[in-house]
């Protein structure tokens, strides 16, 4: 059969696209688990989101594929919708196929977009087993993790059980089904691994939980060392660990680091998600490690600085810093100290506006971020399919934004008790934008020439909105905004 697999174009707008396009990891993770006598092209839409219609019709012209598969995540649910329309449109007779989070947690809200089947959880198996059920014609009621249609009625068969990654039922990913190429991370090339799944943490904000449970599987080192090297040779200079907690296994993670620095794959650029207090309290042997071992950039989940956020968000455990096993504190600014003696960037996990946030909580927060994180990613609470925060928001009456296109964490979609969603948003906005021009002074030594390129790319897109009236202070900044909010509404116009 011929396969198509489409990643959507909506993209998160913390960074211009010309300084990060990611590859979807999950796509190319399918396509290396099907039979091998299946034609599969793989499709990151964020490649092209300018020419998204034209590109799929080409995409469908080019392949003819009987399976088109779709990865969605909440914010990307519109667009997944249109595409599927337009795939109906372009080859009437297409299979269409949905995976990811929203489809997993949300999948009675897709019985009215145009498609056939929902991968529910992890779809390597579940994805291998309806290909081979459709072409030797037989029952689909037996392939766990699957829903689909029967005379006009939807089934949702049985959950799957998460895989045991250790057994490598999952081979590795198949990049070269890739058709579309830019993938880029200031300028390097960038691909993404994975050496483990699953947390035991339960943050109310995390989808993690309610799609696999509370476990933690991981690969062993052999098969972790075989994919960073088939990233490498498809060309990436940067590869970004997807893993929802590495750090959940501190000891598990040494090593890891020590088996890519005796591998000598230490020369790529390292991007990594981290606990505060895994490094806090295991930094003073671990940041050495992670910077022999070409760590660079480390996304630490701060989430907030404040104990009754950290509460109301369900992390407060992740960061804590303990002593001889006591909790003596927050553990961020420990976190970070070891990151920066060792020469790495902190990507600043931080979420403001949860309930009881009023104009002083948000603003220490945005203070902090301005003076210890070198990139801020700065987000909302965002009432994402069967989070605890979901519910709770709701019970609150607070959600004030049901558009799932503007859930894509940076646009403030609930209201706290004492300030409007608006207001929210508009301090992050306000405050982020200088921020984000100071680390253009690191990505000058490190890559020059992209800076050079595209730097005046990467400063309009953070002061979209802003004008030379605006940054002189002739101009109200709530006009800069609006005009801003305008902005990302065209930009998610996709088709």
């Amino acid at each position: 059969m011929n396969i198509l697999l489409l990643s959507m174009p909506d993209s998160f707008e913390h960074m211009p696209t010309v300084a990060i396009r990611m590859p979807n990891g999950a796509l190319v993770s399918l396509a290396g688990n099907v039979d091998p006598h299946h034609n599969v092209a793989v499709a990151d839409l964020i490649l092209c989101q300018d020419k998204v219609r034209e590109t799929v019709t080409k995409l469908v012209e080019q392949h003819k594929p009987d399976i088109v598969g779709m990865s969605v995540m909440t914010f990307q649910r519109r667009s997944a919708g249109r595409i599927a329309d337009l795939v109906r449109i372009l080859k009437h007779d297409t299979k269409i196929v949905v995976g990811g989070y929203d489809p997993s947690l949300a999948f009675e809200d897709y019985a009215a977009l145009p498609i056939d089947f929902i991968v529910r959880g992890e779809g390597e198996v579940t994805f291998r087993e309806l290909l081979r059920a459709l072409e030797k014609k037989s029952a689909l009621h037996f392939i766990a993790g699957l829903s689909h249609k029967e005379n006009g009625r939807w089934i949702h068969n049985t959950d799957r059980a998460v895989h045991r990654l250790e057994d490598n039922e999952i081979r590795l990913p198949d990049r070269k089904s890739r058709v579309l190429q830019g993938y880029t991370m200031m300028g390097r090339q960038v691909d993404v691994i994975e050496t483990s799944r699953g947390c035991t943490f339960d943050c109310s904000f995390c989808s993690i939980i309610e799609m696999r449970g509370r476990n933690f599987h991981t690969y062993t080192f052999d098969r972790v060392l075989a994919d960073i090297r088939d990233a490498r040779d498809h060309g990436a200079e940067t590869i970004f660990l997807v893993d929802d907690n590495i750090t959940l296994d501190v000891r598990r993670f040494e090593a890891l680091c020590k088996a890519i620095i005796e591998a000598g794959l230490n020369k790529l650029d390292y991007f990594v998600q981290g606990m505060t207090s895994a490094i806090a309290n295991h930094g003073e042997t671990l940041a050495p490690l992670m910077h022999k071992a070409g760590f660079r950039y480390v996304f630490l989940g701060i989430e907030n600085i404040l104990e009754s956020d950290l509460t109301f968000l369900n992390a407060s455990s992740k960061n804590i810093e303990r002593d001889k096993g006591k909790k003596v504190g927050n553990a961020t600014m420990k976190a970070i100290d070891y990151l920066h003696k060792n020469h790495m960037y902190v990507v600043g996990g931080l979420i403001v506006g949860s309930p009881d946030d009023t104009v002083e909580s948000i603003e220490t927060n945005l203070e902090f971020a301005k003076k210890y994180i070198d990139w801020p990613y700065i987000q909302h609470p965002t009432p994402y399919p069967r989070t605890p925060m979901t519910r709770e928001f709701r019970e609150q009456g607070l959600i004030t934004n049901d558009r799932l296109e503007e859930y894509d964490g940076t646009t403030a979609v609930v209201r706290t008790k004492h300030l409007s969603a608006d207001q929210v948003e508009y301090l992050r906005w306000r405050s982020e934008r200088g921020m984000k021009t100071r680390h253009i002074l690191p990505v000058i030594q490190h890559d020059p020439w992209f800076v050079l390129r595209n730097g005046r790319k990467m400063m309009k897109h953070t002061y979209r909105g802003s004008t030379w009236r605006n940054m002189l202070g002739l101009e109200d900044d709530r006009q800069a905004f609006a005009r801003y909010k305008e902005i990302r509404r065209q930009e998610r116009e996709y088709l």
